[in-house]
């Protein structure tokens, strides 16, 4: 079973522990980080400790550490977001993670429970679209009137009477014949 401090620890915002575990403070350098982590990584190999269990997994740790304080962009996102902001940016992509915490906000929270009451909707969408305030609605359906198949059959031909109306229909030889004149045998001549 899994610490629960540990959890938290995991997906804290304060961008501090992985910090902790290479035993820096938060702002440390490119070249303080790579120091911390070797000076670590020595100290807690798996190779050195065969005997203790806690070294493989405080390693693990190291290792994890180092991969995003090294990375630049991952780096950024853990100081101003922590560990979630890493969690969101891996889910939907680096560019999402400032958007996710601007609604997770209190006062964003307010702003849209705000808007809800004063427009007695839950969303804009549903006022455009699902009470009818675009011209979608149910009081928009009197200008359609049921036009029977073969009505409608009869007044296209009455407008087409005279162009040229599409070929519905495969032609048939001129001798009356019932096969198609695809499959009338060509005659061939001699020449």
């Amino acid at each position: 079973m899994e610490d629960p401090n540990r959890t938290q620890r995991k997906m804290s915002t304060a961008g501090d522990s992985l910090y902790k575990v290479l035993g820096l403070e938060k702002g440390a350098t490119a070249e303080e980080i790579k120091k911390a982590y070797r000076k670590m990584a020595l100290r807690h190999h798996p190779d050195k400790n065969p005997d203790n269990p806690e070294a493989a997994e405080k390693f693990k740790e190291i290792n994890n550490a180092n991969s995003i304080l090294s990375n630049e962009d991952k780096r950024k996102i853990y100081d101003e977001y922590g560990s979630m902001g890493l969690y969101v940016a891996e889910q939907f992509g680096d560019g999402s993670v400032k958007y996710y915490f601007l609604m997770s906000k209190c006062w964003f929270k307010g702003l849209m429970v705000f808007c809800s009451i004063i427009t007695c909707c839950c969303c804009c969408c549903c006022c455009c679209f699902c009470c009818g305030r675009c011209g979608n609605g149910p009081e928009d359906d009197d200008h359609f009137t049921y036009m029977d198949p073969e009505d409608l059959e009869a007044k296209i031909r009455e407008e087409d009477a005279g162009e040229n109306t599409p070929i519905v229909i495969q032609p048939h030889a001129a001798n009356g014949t019932s096969r198609p004149v695809s499959e009338q045998p060509i005659p061939l001549s001699d020449g």
